[in-house]
């Protein structure tokens, strides 16, 4: 079997999630909104403790949790909704030029809708600049949206600086976690965060279901809903709710609650060591991103000068990585968050590796060994 260190791109589903998901495809099936018999009120009741389980990885309350499909959804919802909702008020949004493309492609939408859009530069690191975003707040600011941790290289932007200028300006503050929950502490209420996006396939949880965190209290958020029908989850999200997905959602963000202390250390631990291991026997391996505390702890992308991508990941194939981020990998352009550090223009071939709850010391040793071979031998070709 390969190696996989892609946990970026999505995480195998946890056994322990996977046996919680199970009853709920079968013997377990009720629809929530079934309101009038035992199935629907199982299901019910499954799904309130799933609200629970999400709620208590950041430090949110049950409420305060919406159910999606994805990262991408919540995004949507958190921004559109935000917008739509508060257009009277303002027209002025904020964002960073290295998130998503599920948060720069809505941004864009709504710029074309004539909305007036910030994107923030970032330094060498991937860090927006706190007085740069205090500069660009103006009275018609209405969202900042910042994601937690980035995709490619790991920056964990400064949550609770950003939410205490966001806080004091009376801005609402939406930040995607997608790769940050359950790798790093979040806690919603000491970031002054007011919309907060999580999914279920990049903490060991099922693909297809997601959350948006949605702040009820100081202040109560008004959104406009983007899927219309039935009213479902408070009215911001129509649609039959995915039982077995959220019930998996929920079973991973406590599984993650639980054995972060110990898993991101380890994780770290590993990281550190394939980065030792590359420097050792290759010259001039350049980390993208910020090392330390303000990276992911199981992120490592790294470039290697005198080779080109492409040739470096089909000669690696029994190792499994990524160039950038699983959502645009059919593209060939540069990555836009390399591009934004000042990394894109510098030659050689760069490579995110994504470390994992079952990355061993022994794939780590293995990859390394691989990787060494590999470029190695292209640079002697080139």
């Amino acid at each position: 079997m390969p190696i996989y260190l892609d946990y970026h791109a999505t995480t195998p589903v946890d056994p322990r999630v996977l046996d919680a998901m199970l009853p709920y495809f079968t013997q377990r099936f009720g629809n929530p909104a079934s309101r009038q018999h035992s199935f629907g009120w199982d299901a019910q009741k499954a799904v309130d403790a799933a609200r629970e389980q999400v709620a208590g990885l950041i430090g949110a309350s049950a409420g305060e949790i919406v159910f999606t499909s994805g990262a991408s959804e919540s995004n949507n919802l958190a921004i559109k909704g935000t917008a739509c909702a508060l257009r009277e008020r303002g027209n002025h949004l904020i964002t960073a030029v290295t998130e998503h493309k599920s948060v720069l492609d809505t941004f864009k939408r709504l710029q074309g809708e004539g909305f007036d859009v910030t994107f923030l530069p970032v330094d060498s690191d991937g860090f927006i600049d706190l007085d740069q975003l205090r500069g660009s707040l103006s009275d018609k600011t209405i969202l900042v949206s910042v994601m937690a941790a980035n995709n490619e290289i790991g920056t964990v932007q400064r949550l609770n600086e950003i939410g205490a200028i966001t806080s004091a300006r009376g801005v609402i503050f939406h930040t995607d976690a997608a790769q940050a929950a359950g790798k790093v502490p979040l806690d919603v209420n000491a970031a002054n965060v007011d919309l907060m996006s999580l999914t279920g396939h990049k903490c060991y949880g099922p693909k297809g279901a997601g959350a948006l965190f949605v702040r009820r209290r100081k202040p109560k958020l008004q959104l406009a809903c983007q899927i219309d029908g039935g009213g479902h989850e408070g009215g911001l999200r129509s649609g039959t709710l995915n039982v077995p997905g959220i019930v998996g959602l929920g079973a991973a963000a406590d599984i993650c609650r639980s054995e972060m202390p110990s898993e991101s250390p380890r994780l770290r631990d590993l990281r550190d060591r394939l980065l030792a291991s590359l420097r050792a026997s290759l010259p001039h391996v350049r980390v993208n991103g910020a090392l330390g505390d303000g990276r992911l702890p199981h992120n490592l992308h790294v470039t290697f000068d005198g080779v080109e991508g492409e040739r470096l990941l089909m000669a690696i194939g029994d190792l499994a990585v990524s160039t950038g981020s699983a959502c645009s990998s059919g593209s060939q352009r540069a990555s836009h968050v390399l591009e934004a550090i000042g990394a894109a223009d510098r030659p050689g071939a760069s490579i995110r590796f994504g470390l994992g709850r079952w990355t061993t010391e022994a794939e780590i040793d293995a990859a390394a060994e691989r990787v060494v071979k590999v470029v190695r031998s292209l640079q002697v070709l080139t």
